[in-house]
């Protein structure tokens, strides 16, 4: 099988969130991964939308202990592998290409949390071999009532919905059968990063971490 449940559950049953994090300092990514982790979230996604995204994983997962961290936002081959080298845990994307499928047959110790925003993505992923799926952008493709919908047709893929998530519609995801996680920006936002706000962001992620 193409993606290993149990590497990619490890991730997605660690805590109820998965913070997803746009930082181009390393120096801040090490003290933000730590307030992260003390707060109960070690599954930490950083998207590869910044220059230094690679080096902050790099420190990350160097650094943090206990922290399982991943690269979000991996679109093609090329940074698969360089996420892969710079030490993560897991990679995430978007939607899902040939390229992509193909780099998580060549890296399946890093497994892949493809994106799928319809049915048929989601049937096509499943048909590759991938039962554990992003669901992205959740918000905007139909929320919680959609996945729902999805739950017995598809009973076989669990979601981690990313995209408008947040603190006040996060319950609404968790509660259903076939979401194991969903995936937000609220608890380390840009502005909480570049404020050095370890204090708050651990407090965010207390907060997150009790979600049920």
């Amino acid at each position: 099988m193409v993606q290993s449940i149990e590497r990619v559950e490890k991730v997605m049953t660690a805590a109820p969130v998965i913070p997803v994090l746009i930082v181009n300092d390393p120096k801040k990514a090490v003290p933000m991964a730590r307030a992260l982790v003390k707060g109960g979230l070690p599954s930490i996604e950083i998207t590869l939308r910044t220059p230094n995204a690679l080096d902050c994983i790099k420190a990350v997962a160097d650094e943090v202990e206990g922290a399982l961290v991943g690269a979000g936002t991996v679109l093609n081959h090329q940074q698969y592998e360089a996420s892969v080298k710079a030490g993560s845990t897991f990679v995430v994307s978007p939607g899902a290409t040939d390229a992509l499928i193909a780099a998580a047959k060549d890296f399946a110790d890093v497994p892949l949390l493809p994106g799928a925003s319809t049915a048929s993505e989601a049937m096509k992923l499943l048909e590759a071999g991938f039962q554990r799926q992003k669901f992205f952008p959740a918000v905007p493709a139909g929320g919680a009532p959609f996945l729902k919908g999805l739950s017995s047709p598809l009973a076989a893929v669990k979601f981690c919905p990313t995209g408008g998530v947040s603190l006040a519609n996060a319950t609404d995801f968790l509660k259903l059968p076939n979401v194991l996680c969903v995936g937000g920006s609220w608890i380390a936002d840009a502005s909480a990063i570049e404020n050095e706000d370890w204090a708050g962001i651990e407090e965010r992620a207390k907060a997150a971490a009790a979600l049920s």
